[in-house]
């Protein structure tokens, strides 16, 4: 990956004073004259490719058959792809991945995670205060940011998006983050992985940035996929591990309400009768968790960012199974909450989508009704999921060789064999 940038210099200027106005400029043109918002990157000196883009096969979730109709409510206007999951579950085949982008911005403020330039913004972070600081401490030559609003946000979009942009940030500049905030504090875990990851990012809370690098680092090309597989191959060397059927990771009662009541009991069904192991990132270091999570077949638990602890070390061909709760209403408002399983298989990618790690693949088996946020989830059905789960495995594993013998013998052409 080599940016056609002239070359740079990542020396800091350190704490050369300065102050701005910036933020409040910002806020009058929004408030006051509802002026519409302009990229800061549409003001680039310049932008290249990155990395090119390129092609990737999504394939079909697991999911038990007559399902799919009962899916009848998603966060269209929040979450990728912004329809109903059916297609996607389905599995969308061959996929185009566009190109890892760069951009060169000159003269550039950060303030309390928001950049400003001119009449431009970008947010790196939600908005931590009422009152936007006006001194700025640090003046940076060249800087190249990696972090993103999600990512400051959701520990597991952090783990999963933020951190395998990290090494695309050191190749253009100094490597640079928000600083933690009292509202968005430094995520527990993240010290711990950074020092696996070997990511040491200069925290800012307000700089001047003579040049300033953004990324669009958000399609799965080659280049995504070979950053995010090494991050995992990096905590791999940490510990010893061997197969084994899978891990059920906890998700108790942090982040948002979730609860699946009889949670532990799943799992203890699941280590004494299917060999899993279980883990509580919450009462678990770093290294614990991924020694735990090290060579599982499947990655189990209720949705949300707990799961990326598995999802980082799944081997190729693993699955994510995924208990995603039904929070949504139909418009009357009367739909009550559910959960739902869902399987996906990695096949060697990272999941082949960016939006595998559950809310985009919301379905498809409603299982069990409750009240309000707090559910039960029988034994049975999760069982039977897992059965099915496996028999289609199995189906499609006996195809591949199939296809692959076929091919041997001159009976297919290459273009007909799945990646």
């Amino acid at each position: 990956m080599e940016s056609n940038v002239s070359p740079i210099s990542t020396s800091t200027t350190g704490n050369r004073k300065k102050w701005t106005l910036a933020a409040y400029r910002y806020m009058a043109r929004k408030r006051l004259a509802r002026k519409a918002e302009i990229s800061l990157k549409s003001l680039a000196a310049k932008t290249w490719d990155v990395a090119p883009g390129g092609t990737s096969y999504s394939p079909p979730a697991f999911f038990l058959p007559n399902q799919m109709d009962r899916v009848t409510g998603w966060e269209a206007k929040r979450f990728y792809p912004f329809e109903h999951p059916a297609r996607t579950m389905e599995g969308l085949g061959t996929v185009v991945q566009g190109p890892t982008r760069g951009y060169l911005i000159k003269d550039v403020w950060l303030i309390d995670g928001a950049l400003y330039k001119n009449n431009a913004s970008h947010w790196l972070s939600l908005k931590p205060g009422m009152f936007p600081r006006i001194l700025v401490e640090n003046e940076i030559e060249r800087g190249a940011a990696y972090c993103t609003q999600n990512g400051n946000t959701w520990f597991g979009t952090w783990l999963m998006e933020d951190c395998p942009t990290y090494s695309l940030a050191c190749n253009e500049g100094v490597p640079i983050t928000t600083a933690p905030s009292a509202r968005f504090p430094l995520f527990t875990q993240a010290p711990a992985y950074e020092d696996w990851f070997d990511m040491k990012p200069l925290r800012l809370h307000s700089a001047f940035f003579r040049e300033l690098v953004l990324f669009d680092d958000v399609s799965n090309n080659q280049s995504r996929h070979l950053r995010f597989r090494a991050m995992g191959e990096k905590l791999l060397s940490h510990v010893s591990y061997e197969s084994h059927p899978g891990v059920f990771i906890l998700r108790g009662g942090d982040g948002d309400l979730r609860y699946l009541r009889n949670e532990r009991e799943l799992a203890e069904h699941l280590r004494k009768s299917r060999g899993f192991r279980v883990v509580d990132p919450l009462k678990t270091d770093v290294p614990t968790i991924v020694a735990t999570c090290a060579g599982a077949r499947i990655v189990m638990g209720v949705e949300g960012s707990q799961l990326v602890h598995g999802v980082n070390v799944l081997p190729q061909g693993g699955s994510l199974l995924v208990l995603q709760p039904q929070l949504l209403q139909v418009p009357d408002g009367s739909r009550p909450p559910e959960f739902w399983l869902c399987g996906r298989n990695a096949r060697g990618r990272w999941l082949q989508d960016r939006h595998s790690r559950g809310r985009a693949h919301t379905g498809p088996v409603p299982v069990l009704m409750g009240d309000g946020a707090s559910l039960r989830l029988t034994v049975s059905v999760l069982f039977d999921f897992l059965d099915a789960e496996n028999n289609q495995r199995e189906d499609r594993d006996r195809e591949g060789r199939h296809r692959q013998h076929c091919l041997s013998r001159g009976h297919l052409g290459a273009e007909q064999v799945q990646p």
